[in-house]
């Protein structure tokens, strides 16, 4: 199942490699949340890492991820895994001029009780 959250970066990690060949990197994104913003630490692991090459501490993006959980030596660990960036210049805005619409000349005033098949 796939979570989002809305803020601003406020750290971006340099790329870890380890000897398995398995390579992740981590970010911090900033949600305002009431009188206590939240500090949110994201990962993203092999070909997700070049996600955050373009990215800029204090942007704003909106970011989509997986909850991940295991177990370890009988204790419990959970950590968000990124998988897709959205920055606030490229989110658009609503409604999306190319997704359809009604056109102007319909009106649903046009139809009477006896029109509407339920």
């Amino acid at each position: 199942m796939a979570y989002e959250l809305t803020g601003k970066i406020k750290i971006i990690q340099e790329t870890k490699t380890f000897d398995s060949g398995f390579t992740k990197r981590e970010m911090v994104v900033l949600v305002e949340d009431g009188k206590y913003p939240q500090e949110i630490s994201i990962e993203f692991v092999q070909d997700k890492v070049s996600l955050l090459d373009s990215l800029q501490i204090g942007q704003g993006v909106t970011v989509t991820f997986d909850i991940r959980g295991r177990e370890y030596n009988g204790r419990y660990f959970n950590n968000l895994q990124g998988w897709k960036i959205v920055t606030a210049s490229e989110q658009r805005p609503f409604p999306d001029e190319s997704e359809p619409t009604m056109p102007d000349s319909f009106n649903t005033n046009n139809f009477d009780e006896g029109d509407i098949p339920f």
